[in-house]
């Protein structure tokens, strides 16, 4: 069985291309949670701000997804990859350039897109009768209004949580 070059030059660039997406989509899963029952490890054992109140609304949000370089890099790649198929000498070398740009921009919003969580935008009344409203991602906890919780403040983050 003879394998003419071109093929097996296919073959690579194809099993690259979908190396580039399989890292995409792995990494794309490594946002942090921005949820009420989340918490990083630098806010282990430190003292926060506890205030109740009563939920007025709950309303659904979608919280933007990540925009890392992962996404660009990847995709300028496979782009890149794509593009050297086409032609050949100076041809080649322009689709090269135009494939890795066009794939940078695409990767960019797959990683986005796909990074992208349902949140809630929670108000509550608290009880010194202020109001205060907290966009966090939505862990199906279901909140109500009337239902009665707990605010939970730490310099720049604050959480719903029952």
């Amino acid at each position: 069985m003879v394998i003419d070059k071109g093929m097996k030059s296919r073959r690579i660039k194809l099993r690259a291309v979908a190396a580039a997406a399989v890292a995409v989509l792995v990494l794309g899963g490594c946002a942090q949670g921005l949820g009420g029952g989340t918490y990083s490890r630098t806010e282990a054992r430190r003292a926060m701000t506890v205030q109740f109140g009563t939920i007025e609304s709950v309303r659904g949000v979608q919280l933007e997804g990540t925009k890392t370089p992962i996404g660009s890099v990847a995709g300028a790649a496979v782009g890149g990859i794509a593009g050297s198929t086409i032609g050949g000498g100076r041809g080649q070398a322009v689709a090269t350039v135009i494939g890795a740009v066009a794939g940078g921009l695409a990767g960019s919003a797959v990683e986005e897109g796909a990074t992208r969580t349902p949140g809630v935008e929670v108000t509550v009344r608290l009880d010194n009768g202020q109001f205060l409203a907290v966009v966090q991602a939505d862990e199906g906890e279901g909140f109500r209004p009337g239902e009665r919780v707990r605010i939970l403040r730490d310099g720049g983050t604050t959480r719903v949580t029952r």
